[in-house]
């Protein structure tokens, strides 16, 4: 029986990474709403914390050859989303949030953490030299002789 992985070619098709758009659209949402005052503050830390979630997520899969860095990348975009769930919190007990949007968000953010998890456990999975997740071979260097110097093998 075939793994669903192997039918992941970007980082864009991985689950985790839609979880975390889903995240993102939904604290810009309801961040939207915060007091002015706090745009540069609280508003601008939630919604980076929670972008930067996918850019992790992003590095670790142009990094998945090499199993700990891969790693390294998950546990920084891990790291990530805790911080997310740390500015809810405080947004909530500001008063900023609804009981049911801070639940929604952090509900994602568990969500985005046991797949990290997932991935962190399975790291071997995402790099072996075997697996099919691997992006299709391009031909980024020339082998032509004329063409010996820039951009060259040789």
């Amino acid at each position: 029986m075939a793994s669903r992985l192997e039918y992941v070619k970007r980082f864009s098709d991985l689950e985790v990474y839609e979880r975390q758009r889903a995240l993102s659209r939904e604290v810009f949402r309801v961040t939207a709403d915060f007091p002015s005052e706090e745009k540069f503050s609280l508003t601008d830390q939630i919604r980076r914390s929670s972008r930067s979630i996918g850019a992790q997520i992003a590095e670790a899969w142009a990094k998945r050859r090499y199993p700990k860095h891969f790693i390294s990348k998950l546990t920084d975009a891990d790291g990530e989303q805790l911080e997310t769930q740390h500015w809810l919190t405080e947004a909530f007990n500001c008063g900023y949030l609804s009981d049911q949007d801070q639940q929604q968000s952090i509900d994602l953010c568990l969500e985005i953490g046991r797949m990290l998890g997932s991935m962190i456990h399975k790291a071997d999975a995402f790099s072996s030299e075997n697996c099919t997740l691997k992006d299709e071979a391009i031909p980024y260097l020339t082998t032509n002789s004329s063409d010996v110097g820039v951009f060259s093998d040789h």
